[in-house]
């Protein structure tokens, strides 16, 4: 299956972004689809042998809507620079009509006023003041139409056909220039046998649009069928111009929703200062070639990934992973481009480079993030699917029976009804609802150096009741060093310590384990040669084995060593008791002991120590302050595991347990209705985070564990998952707000603009106010969701 993302242009609202994606779901061969009102993109997931990019771009485009292939060699920040530009100039133009529309309907206002004072003063003929039931027209009249009669009396002395017809020409006007997208938007969902915010819009303003070009063009019409012929014209100007100013609001907080992305990609300098042919060269960062030295001095930006060959310094890294503290760089160490060199002065050699970097990998994470979508988002969008029809069902019944209940003016009255209805409809803010929510979430999150990969995840992670560590790495340092070295006393071989370190480290040497790399380094550290084993078989969860020679090559032999636990030495029939009192010692110390046997006898113990990061225990009282059962699984003995849970303060430990053990614990635990989180290294425990509700990988974002696990913790510091939990915790509580606003907005305000206060209070809604409160709740929605960026996390 391959997976392509489909930029996707014209969306307005949720029922736009519902049909693309139903369409997608539809073509033969696509397993899964997801549109982005915010991101205004799909992401497809699709078998090549049943379809192909250009039939899915097809299929959105007969839907209506724009779709175009990015370029195939387009990074991942060119993407996102285009989608600034892209949403910048779509600020632009809507700030611009709004300003122009907004002008042109305070004129179109104050020149109305000599007309809505006549229809006025035949609704009083009618009924009185009471029957002046919009509070907007009530307001026009009390306070605008008085002041205006002192300052322009002249005006009422116009002809009103006169001013009907430049109302005509005013309001053409900006219906076909700053509102033409709503219509050709509304055609299109027509031609299409569909209907969306356009089509509201469309709808309403249209209608009454056309009822007053009749009343303009041919009054006598209405006069001779005892109505008066009204003209609605200010109303589709202002309403134009105040859905207009809605959409800016909202585009300009939908801009500070992916200012966190927009922050990463701008961390990619332009220009690498290269060593080549004895020269120092600044060339574009597209330029540096794999191999490249690069210079970098103090205060400078780091341009590309690299490793250190000479000069030392601190680097900030607080942009990648969230650590506040300059990270001390030496020759050999791996330094991030992006980030900033704070002191010294050094040069490196290029590694990794364009879109495999560090960098450019975390922005496509974040871009993949902000693209998916939660589960929560489902009743949105079913409930957007069938929400337009029945509005529009809703406002010609609400036509209907103003029209035939008013006790007076009942044309106008269901007029104004029905078009506030459907103005006041529009299901924007349930389309921002959650999107919103997901994108400011991850880009706090990856301020903080947690790296959410996606919606779902983020949702997960807020249901979490339990949190079960991996040991080494996770709660401990994960750089163990050895502490003892115990020498059996009645084997057959009797070795100095040196010696048995020796041919130990040298089996070691061919293993990537903690423990063994603490073995080597410290035989290295005695100055101790480590030589090559003739062979090596790593045992997964027991040890390892293999054949060392011991002395030179012509009267050296070769000795077969197991260095690992008491199940490897019970593999091989090797006889312990008599180092068990040792490793009993040494365990309830929080040491692990490792037997060693030599040609099948026990030769000594090695004891290696991994001491507590300080940050845990800090991190596990967050954990249990927020309710969360925390679990510790490990490989180590029981008593090794049991003193490092005592001084972190863990509840429960599960020791001994191999790769499928911790997989086993974790399903056993999703059996007793558990939801569960597993916090590894995201390489060793790759099966567990797999089987986790939640998987979240330590790693230092210079590793492949950036593509393990649900959520990826960029420093070693287990504070970072509480946080990505409050994170989520937090974030769910927004998106239920936003989704709660959001049906109640409408549930509350379209029976309000159809008129069901009147009979009660006296109270209508007209098109114009309608309009004004459409423009707010998206607003609303979009704001609700930016106090997330105010997110602070709860443990430093």
């Amino acid at each position: 299956m391959d997976t392509i993302r489909i930029p996707v242009s014209g969306m307005t609202c949720a029922a736009c972004q519902s049909r693309v994606q139903r369409t997608l779901q539809k073509q033969p061969g696509v397993s899964d689809a997801t549109v982005n009102l915010m991101m205004h993109n799909a992401t497809v997931t699709f078998d090549p042998a049943a379809t192909s990019p250009d039939a899915l771009v097809a299929a959105i485009v007969d839907t209506g809507y724009g779709a175009a292939l990015a370029p195939p060699d387009q990074s991942a920040f060119e993407e996102q620079e285009a989608r600034d530009r892209a949403t910048t100039t779509e600020y632009l133009t809507l700030r611009r009509k709004a300003i122009v529309s907004g002008i042109a309907g305070a004129i179109a206002m104050i020149i109305s006023m000599p007309l809505m004072s006549q229809l006025a003063a035949t609704m009083h003929a009618h009924g009185g003041a009471s029957t002046i039931g919009d509070p907007f027209m009530r307001w026009s009249m009390t306070v605008l139409d008085p002041a205006l009669r002192r300052v322009a009396p002249w005006m009422y002395a116009i002809d009103p056909r006169v001013t009907t017809w430049l109302l005509l020409a005013l309001t053409l006007g900006v219906m076909t220039w700053a509102g033409r997208h709503f219509y050709t938007g509304a055609w299109s969902a027509f031609r299409h046998h569909a209907a969306d915010m356009n089509t509201l819009v469309a709808v309403g303003t249209g209608a009454a649009f056309l009822y007053s070009v009749v009343a303009t063009v041919a009054p006598e019409f209405f006069v001779s069928r005892g109505l008066a012929p009204d003209v609605y014209y200010e109303a589709v100007v202002l309403i134009i111009a105040l859905i207009l100013t809605g959409n800016m609001f909202e585009a300009r907080a939908k801009q500070r929703t992916s200012s966190a992305l927009r922050a990463l990609v701008h961390l990619q300098p332009k220009t690498a200062r290269v060593l080549r042919d004895a020269q120092e060269l600044d060339l574009p960062v597209e330029s540096v070639m794999a191999g490249d030295t690069v210079i970098v001095r103090p205060g400078e930006r780091i341009p590309v990934d690299g490793e250190l060959l000479a000069g030392s310094s601190a680097v900030d890294e607080s942009m990648l992973t969230g650590e506040s503290m300059p990270v001390t760089k030496g020759v050999g160490d791996r330094v991030i481009g992006g980030t900033i060199n704070a002191t010294g002065a050094f040069r490196f050699r290029a590694t990794t480079l364009g879109g495999d970097s560090v960098l450019a990998q975390i922005v496509k994470l974040m871009r993949d993030a902000q693209g998916s979508r939660a589960p929560i988002q489902r009743l949105a969008d079913r409930i957007s699917g069938i929400f337009v029809p029945i509005v529009l069902s809703l406002a010609v019944l609400t036509f209907m029976v103003w029209f035939v209940a008013a006790d007076s003016a009942p044309a106008v009255r269901a007029f104004a009804a029905s078009v506030a209805v459907l103005i006041i409809a529009c299901p924007c803010a349930m389309g921002l609802a959650v999107p919103t929510a997901v994108m400011v979430a991850t880009g706090k999150g990856a301020e903080l150096g947690v790296l959410i990969k996606g919606g779902e995840a983020l949702q997960r992670a807020g249901d979490l009741n339990t949190v079960v560590l991996d040991k080494t790495g996770t709660v401990t340092e994960g750089k163990p060093a050895v502490t003892d070295v115990v020498l059996a006393t009645d084997g057959a071989f009797v070795h100095r310590e040196h010696d048995l370190l020796r041919m130990v480290a040298s089996i070691e040497s061919r293993s990537e384990h903690p423990l063994a790399d603490a073995i080597v380094r410290h035989a290295r550290g005695l100055g101790l040669t480590v030589a090559e084993p003739d062979t090596f078989e790593s045992q997964t969860g027991r040890g390892a084995i293999g054949v060392v020679r011991d002395g030179d090559a012509t009267t050296g032999r070769d000795v077969a060593i197991a260095v690992g636990n008491a199940a490897l030495m019970a593999d091989y029939s090797v006889d312990t008791a008599s180092a068990q009192a040792d490793v009993d010692r040494l365990a309830s110390d929080g040491k692990t002991p490792m037997f060693v046997a030599m040609d099948g006898v026990l030769a000594g113990v090695i004891a290696v120590a991994d001491p507590i990061k300080e940050s845990s225990r800090a991190a596990i009282t967050q954990l249990h302050a927020m309710g969360l059962e925390v679990v510790m699984l490990t490989g180590d003995n029981q008593r090794t595991a049991d003193a490092v849970a005592r001084l972190a303060g863990i509840d429960r430990v599960v020791a001994g347990v191999l790769p499928a053990g911790k997989v086993a614990e974790i399903t056993r635990l999703q059996a007793l209705g558990r939801v569960v989180a597993m916090v590894g290294d995201g390489i060793n425990d790759a099966p567990a985070l797999a089987q986790a509700d939640v998987g979240m990988a330590i790693g230092t974002g210079t590793d492949v564990a950036i593509e393990a696990g649900d959520i990826v913790l960029m420093r070693g510091d287990l504070r970072t998952a509480a946080q990505a939990i409050a994170l989520s915790r937090r974030t769910m509580r927004t998106m239920k707000q936003n989704l709660f606003w959001a049906f109640v907005y409408n549930v509350i305000g379209i029976p309000v603009a159809a008129g069901v206060l009147y009979p009660a209070f006296g109270l209508l809604l007209s098109p114009i106010l309608a309009s004004a409160a459409m423009a707010f709740s998206s607003v609303s929605v979009v704001s609700n969701s930016l106090r997330l960026r105010r997110f602070a996390a709860t443990i430093q």
